[in-house]
């Protein structure tokens, strides 16, 4: 397979897609992609007019970027037969925002399974934040509000564990509900087989074939349950999660 798996679009006072633009763009060459099938479903407050007000606005402000990277870009929102607009991808890249409205979208239209396959056989697939959660097995360690209930939970399971994107550290000050790790450990007490990642602002997982490597600028949290969370370095091979 070909991920790359982003935490977050955006750091504090960089433009938008601003800091992953050119992991996206070595991606995009790697693999000779020069057209990608975007998925808009998490983006549900992008505008006051509806959820194809939304999209279209998702859309447009995605397509800007990769424009200016020199790649083109449609949204399968505008498609009459989305599990056929998948079937006939380049690539496709999953947006950020409620991962349980994606995920209801998803498995509503048939490109959950669609997409699955395709990327099975080699697609790429790239996707951040919300999009990055929908390659695991599940989204029951996103940190969104569950706004919207999907047919499952159930998600693309391209990857064995579980990402927690834009993993803080520590709560906001003055803040007395529970830290990140805590709501993870809750996560761990009732799925014990499963491993999380606690994927950190400004980095990102990238597999491609049988190795998968964090890059970025920021250290990895890892947690298991009954074991102490464990730091890993940026850069480093972190293969053996495929295990």
């Amino acid at each position: 397979m070909k991920l790359l798996l982003i935490s977050n679009s955006t750091n504090a006072g960089e433009a938008y897609l601003g800091w992953p633009q050119s992991f996206i763009s070595d991606f995009m060459h790697k693999h000779q992609v020069t057209k990608v099938l975007f998925v808009p479903y998490a983006g549900v407050n992008l505008s006051s007019d509806g959820l194809k007000a939304s999209y279209d606005a998702y859309e447009a402000r995605v397509k800007a970027v990769f424009s200016k990277l020199g790649f083109e870009l449609e949204s399968i929102h505008q498609k009459d037969n989305p599990v056929e607009a998948v079937k006939n991808a380049e690539c496709i890249a999953v947006g950020g925002g409620n991962t349980f409205h994606l995920v209801a979208q998803m498995q509503k239209t048939g490109i959950m399974d669609a997409i699955r396959k395709r990327a099975l056989e080699g697609m790429p697939y790239m996707g951040w934040s919300a999009g990055s959660n929908v390659a695991c097995p599940s989204l029951k360690t996103t940190n969104d509000m569950p706004i919207f209930e999907p047919e499952s939970f159930n998600c693309l399971n391209l990857i064995p564990f579980q990402i927690n994107p834009h993993y803080l550290d520590a709560n906001p000050e003055g803040h007395g509900g529970e830290t990140r790790q805590q709501r993870i450990e809750e996560f761990l007490a009732i799925n014990p087989e499963v491993t999380v990642v606690g994927l950190r602002e400004a980095s990102l997982l990238e597999y491609d074939g049988n190795k998968l490597l964090l890059k970025g600028s920021r250290d990895m949290r890892l947690f298991k349950a009954g074991k102490e969370p464990e730091e890993i370095k940026q850069g480093t091979d972190v293969s053996f999660l495929l295990k």
